[in-house]
């Protein structure tokens, strides 16, 4: 099996086909081909491997302006070096490996790393949560197609937390700490899964359009990344061992080195049936000072740290959709993904969003969001601005809503601060949120139109006059309609007492934005 040859790739063409297809076909076809046919995980691991071949056959782009006119020339430059370096892209065979290294594994009491599955996040082995798999005892086989899928997203979000042990090129893996004497390992988190970061990706209308537009230049590394941080993919310049430190070096410092990360030693066994894993490198995060080119940067009020932004699943994207597309790509600012440089800022863009969210060692879930024709306005601060109050105003009627919620249970004698009260309490604010923010997000190129054309806002930016306003009003009393019964005397009253709350004055009121006079 050869993944830059053989198909493994899930795409989805023009016709709206599904398929599979080489490395070397995906960059053939792509301006056939509409979009990749993946999970977010995989979908995150995906572009970054598309995106570095296409880095490596280009030597490039330079600057903003070689980017400019390379489209064209992504698919022949890339038929080009799959072709001198297709060995690189072998899956199994006694030569080279794609992202796998020499690894003796060493057997350790209660170890399950030789299980295929491990690869794989959506099914249960061993410690694995079993969610919407229940074969989580049964012995696994995967073709090669999806082991080639597997492995690319395995490197790329592997969670930290213990991991067997083996030699690799005669050392011992990273994590070992008893060695010679076997034992446990331990690793750290894989680098596209540090911190349940929000990936983001630009949007074309076919696979060749997509990858163009999230191709990064030399000159943008070097600014927003610092010196000397392009690099070699880790197929060209594969680690001996984890004390080959010019390699190791490359691998988790450099642009190129870390797209597709050997953040774990994997060896298939023969035929694909059986697995050897190991702690790979470790791969600096944020705060240690490496920034991933698809996260977005932040700044949390406490002392001004900067930090990447986290997906939540009590919190969809779209809520964040104004600090995705902040433009600013230097080594000490906050900022967006760094392809938004690609950008001209005048036209309509589309955006997708997606993460694996972790909690340490423990997979939760993914998740992901499309923002077809995102205005470019919202690329600029008083957009952004708007967008952001636009967000405030829904939380706020969010947290009104809770209130009004709490006041009509305390009115029917149900009272929600007791101590004993609490799992009723969580279930029932669950239930008014969940019902609130599903309309909400409904409505929400409500708002990206008032980012568009502000003049709905008026010269006192009244959100509650404007239809994204009317939207969350209605949104808020609907959620408290179903979450509260209101058919007995007894039940009216209460829920009057609770549609005050709602409708106080005090919320009603529209907040005057002095920070938007530049709008």
């Amino acid at each position: 099996m050869n993944i830059a040859t053989d198909p493994w790739l899930p795409v989805v063409s023009a016709a709206g086909r599904s398929e599979a297809v080489s490395l070397r076909d995906a960059f053939a076809r792509a301006h056939e081909i509409r979009d990749l046919s993946l999970r977010p995980d995989e979908r995150i691991s995906v572009m970054r491997l598309l995106l570095c071949i296409s880095h490596a056959a280009l030597d490039g782009p330079a600057n903003r302006k070689e980017w400019q006119g390379c489209r064209e020339w992504i698919a022949p430059a890339v038929a080009d070096y799959l072709d001198r370096t297709a060995q690189a892209f072998n899956l199994f065979g006694n030569s080279r490996r794609f992202l796998q290294v020499d690894l003796k594994p060493i057997k350790t009491r209660g170890d399950e790393s030789g299980s295929l599955s491990k690869l794989t996040f959506a099914l249960a082995t061993g410690s694995n949560a079993t969610l919407f798999d229940h074969a989580g005892g049964d012995e696994r086989n995967f073709d090669a197609a999806k082991l080639a899928l597997n492995l690319i997203t395995f490197q790329c979000f592997s969670p930290c937390g213990t991991i067997g042990v083996g030699l690799w090129g005669g050392k011992p893996t990273l994590g070992w700490a008893s060695y010679p004497k076997p034992a446990h390992g331990y690793s750290a988190h894989a680098p596209c899964v540090a911190g349940s970061m929000l990936h983001t990706f630009l949007l074309g209308s076919n696979l060749l359009q997509t990858v163009h537009l999230n191709l990064l230049n030399k000159e943008l590394i070097s600014e927003a990344l610092g010196k000397n941080r392009w690099g070699r993919p880790i197929w060209e310049w594969m680690p001996a061992s984890p004390s080959d430190q010019s390699a190791v070096e490359n691998a988790t410092l450099t642009y190129l080195g870390r797209l597709v990360p050997l953040s774990r030693a994997i060896r298939l066994g023969k035929g694909g049936h059986s697995l050897a894993l190991a702690n790979g490198l470790d791969f600096a995060a944020f705060e240690e000072g490496f920034r991933e080119p698809t996260a977005t940067i932040i700044v949390i009020s406490k002392g001004d740290k900067r930090t990447t932004l986290r997906a939540s699943l009590d919190r969809a994207p779209w809520r964040q959709l104004h600090a995705l597309t902040v433009r600013r790509f230097t080594q000490n600012s906050s900022g967006g993904p760094l392809a938004l440089d690609n950008l001209n800022g005048g036209e309509e863009f589309d955006l997708w969003v997606g993460a694996l969210v972790a909690d340490r060692g423990k997979i939760i879930d993914v998740l992901e969001s499309v923002f077809p024709k995102v205005p470019p306005a919202l690329l600029g601060d008083a957009g952004q601005r708007v967008y952001q109050d636009g967000v405030k105003y829904s939380e706020d009627a969010a947290n009104r809503l809770w209130k009004a919620v709490f006041v009509y249970h305390k009115q029917i004698g149900n009272s929600l601060d007791r101590p004993d009260a609490k799992s009723r309490r969580e279930i029932l604010q669950l239930t008014a949120a969940s019902r609130f923010w599903t309309e909400t997000e409904q409505a929400r190129h409500l708002l990206l139109a008032l980012v568009k054309d502000s003049a709905e806002l008026g010269l006192k930016f009244k959100y509650g006059a404007t239809r994204w306003g009317k939207a969350v009003l209605q949104a808020a009393h609907r959620a408290y309609q179903l979450t509260c019964p209101h058919e007995t005397s007894r039940q009216m009253q209460a829920f009057v007492a609770g549609l005050k709350q709602l409708n106080t004055n005090q919320w009603l009121i529209q907040i005057k934005l002095t920070h938007l006079s530049a709008v």
